[in-house]
C-alpha cells in the first residue's frame, strides 16, 4: 500500500499560505527530498482550486522545502510494496497525480514554479507544466525512470516529446539529469535565477506580476552540454528501435555517445521499449490530457511487470544497483510485450481529465 497519511500530515506537508499578491505552496518533506504521497497531490488540488476563484490571489508559487531540492518524485518504495502485494493504491495515487498536472497545465493564472535542485519525476510532474519555470545552477531536472523498470510518466512522455530534434527520447532513454541550460533548451524550464536569489524573487513576487518579477533576477545560465551534442543524439535516435539506437551510440567517435550506450544498456530493457513506444505515439497526440491518459495505461501496467518491483528494490529498497531484469536483453522483448502495456486498465478510469 502506499504511505498512509492522514490530513493532518498532508497539511504539515503540503504549506500554504498568501504573500501579498501570490498564493505560496511548499513541498515540506525534506528529509524525504519533498517525495510526493497520495495526500499531498490531494491537498495540492484543492488548494488550487480554492485559490483559482480567489480574487485575492493573483498568482502562485510552487517551492520546496530544505536547500536539496524542489521533489525528488513520487514515494516509490510505496509502489514497490504496492506492486508486490497486488494492490491497486498507487492506480488511485496516479490518477490524481495526474489530474493534478492537468490542473497546472490549464491553471487560470500564473504559476511560478522553482525547480531548484533535484527536481525528477513527480517533481518534474508539478513543476515543468506550470506557465512560468525557474531553474538554477543547482537544478538536476530528470525524468529516470527507466532505471527502475518504470516508463516516464506525469505528462513526461509529453514534454519530451516535443523537446528540440531526439533531445527529449535521448533523456527518456538514459534517465540522465540534466542542469539549467539544458532544461531551458529542452522547453523544461524558462528562466535562469540564481540560487542566492530566490528568497528576493519570492519577496518581489508578493508585490509584482509573475513574469515581471522573475525578468527581474533572471540571467543566463552557465554552457550545458547538450546543443554540443545534438548531431549525435539526433543521429543515433532517429532509429528505430532501441537496439539500433545503441549500435548507432556505439558506433559514434564522441565518447559520451558511447557512454549513453552503456547507460542505456543498464536499463530495464522493456521498459526501455515501452518508453521509446511511448515517445513516439505521444509525439502524434494533441492535448496533455491524451498523453497522461496514456501514460496512465502504461503506468497500471507496469505494476504487473516484474521490473518495476525488481527495479526500485535493486535501486531503493536493497540498493545493491544490480537489478536482475525479466527479460534481460532487449531482443528477447517482443512486440506484444510493449503493446500489453497500451491496453486499458483494468479499472477504466482516465487520468488526464479534470
Amino acid at each position: 500500500m502506499l504511505a498512509a497519511v492522514n490530513s493532518e500530515d498532508a497539511a504539515d506537508h503540503v504549506l500554504s499560505h498568501r504573500q501579498g499578491r501570490t498564493g505560496v505552496i511548499t513541498l515540506n518533506r525534506p528529509r524525504a527530498l519533498n517525495a510526493l504521497t497520495h495526500p499531498m497531490v490531494l491537498r495540492m488540488e484543492e488548494v488550487l482550486r480554492a485559490w483559482a476563484d480567489d480574487p485575492e490571489v493573483e498568482q502562485v508559487l510552487l517551492r520546496g522545502a530544505g536547500e536539496r531540492g524542489l521533489c525528488a518524485g513520487g514515494d516509490i518504495r510505496a509502489i514497490h510494496d504496492d506492486a508486490k502485494a497486488g494492490t491497486s493504491a498507487s492506480a488511485a495515487f496516479w490518477r490524481d497525480e495526474y489530474r493534478l498536472n492537468a490542473l497546472i497545465a490549464r491553471y487560470p493564472k500564473p504559476y511560478v514554479a522553482l525547480m531548484d535542485g533535484i527536481t525528477m519525476g513527480g517533481g518534474v510532474g508539478v513543476s515543468a507544466h506550470g506557465s512560468v519555470r525557474v531553474v538554477t545552477e543547482r537544478s538536476r531536472v530528470a525524468m529516470p525512470e527507466t532505471g527502475i523498470g518504470f516508463v516516464p510518466d506525469v505528462g513526461g512522455t509529453w514534454l519530451l516529446s516535443r523537446a528540440p530534434g531526439r533531445l527529449g527520447t535521448h533523456l527518456a532513454l538514459t534517465g540522465s539529469a540534466v542542469g539549467a541550460a539544458d532544461a531551458l533548451l529542452c522547453g523544461l524550464a524558462d528562466h535562469h535565477v540564481p540560487a542566492e536569489r530566490l528568497p528576493d524573487l519570492a519577496a518581489a513576487l508578493a508585490e509584482a506580476p509573475a513574469r515581471e518579477a522573475v525578468a527581474r533576477f533572471a540571467t543566463e545560465p552557465a554552457p550545458g552540454v547538450l546543443a554540443a551534442r545534438r548531431h549525435w543524439i539526433d543521429r543515433c535516435h532517429a532509429a528505430d528501435t532501441v537496439e539500433e539506437t545503441v549500435d548507432r551510440l556505439l558506433a559514434e567517435d564522441d565518447p559520451a555517445a558511447k557512454e549513453a550506450a552503456e547507460t542505456i544498456l543498464a536499463k530495464s530493457p522493456t521498459a526501455l521499449k515501452v518508453t521509446l513506444a511511448a515517445m513516439r505515439r505521444s509525439a502524434a497526440l494533441t492535448s496533455l490530457e491524451e498523453a497522461l491518459d496514456q501514460e496512465y495505461r502504461v503506468s497500471c501496467n507496469a505494476l504487473r511487470s516484474p521490473d518495476l518491483v525488481e527495479g526500485i528494490r535493486a535501486q531503493v529498497v536493497d540498493k545493491d544497483r544490480s537489478p536482475r531484469w525479466n527479460p534481460a536483453a532487449l531482443a528477447d522483448v517482443a512486440d506484444a510485450d510493449v503493446a500489453r502495456f497500451f491496453h486499458p486498465p483494468a479499472d477504466g478510469a482516465a487520468a488526464g481529465q479534470r
